[in-house]
């Protein structure tokens, strides 16, 4: 867990993903189409990534990726940051990280 806090805390937005999930993709290219560029973190190119994933999950994550963080806290995932989007949310999160400025 102190892993996962220390790796949400480097950049104002931070996804934790797997390479091989179409969501998690779909994630990542959202954020992309905003403006920010994420720091992305691959549990399953990471040797402790299992480790991670059940921490996520310990979270709230659930399905454990993608678990987005922005400013540090977490937000949630795909689900959850789709909604944030949808309603017009998510720049004012992604603002107040300091990810974007516009």
């Amino acid at each position: 867990m102190d892993r996962i806090v220390k790796i949400a805390s480097q950049k104002a937005v931070v996804i934790f993903s797997k390479s091989s999930c179409c969501m998690c993709h779909a994630i990542k290219r959202l954020f992309y189409e905003q403006g920010v560029s994420p720091a992305i973190f691959e549990l399953d190119e990471d040797s402790r990534g299992q480790e991670m994933e059940w921490a996520l999950m310990r979270l709230g994550c659930n399905p454990s990726v993608p678990a987005v963080f922005i400013g540090g806290k977490f937000v949630g995932s795909a689900n959850t940051v789709m909604t944030l989007h949808l309603n017009g949310n998510l720049k004012k999160l992604l603002k107040e990280a300091g990810a974007i400025w516009l």
